[in-house]
C-alpha cells in the first residue's frame, strides 16, 4: 500500500514538474484578457475567476473519489472461515 501511493505521488509531482505554462484558453479569451490588463478594465478578473470556478469541479470530484477509496481499503479486513 505504501509502495502504491508512494508511486501514485511521485507520478503526480513529476507531470507537475513537467506542465507547460499556457498563455490562454483560446485567441479571443486571449486577446480580451490582454486588452483588460491593458486598459484597466475588470474582465480579465472575471475570466479569471470562471476558469477557476470550472477548474474546482475535477479537483473536488478526485479528491472525494480518494477519500471514498482510503476509507474502504483503511477498514481492517476480518478472514471469515467457512
Amino acid at each position: 500500500m505504501k509502495k502504491a501511493l508512494l508511486l501514485i505521488l511521485l507520478v503526480f509531482s513529476l507531470t507537475a514538474v513537467n506542465i507547460p505554462v499556457s498563455t490562454a484558453q483560446c485567441a479571443m479569451c486571449s486577446i480580451n484578457a490582454d486588452q483588460g490588463i491593458e486598459n484597466g478594465n475588470t474582465q480579465t478578473k472575471g475570466i479569471n475567476a470562471g476558469v477557476l470556478s470550472l477548474l474546482a469541479a475535477p479537483f473536488l470530484l478526485m479528491g472525494g473519489i480518494g477519500i471514498l477509496w482510503y476509507r474502504k481499503y483503511k477498514e481492517p479486513r476480518t478472514s471469515n472461515p467457512l
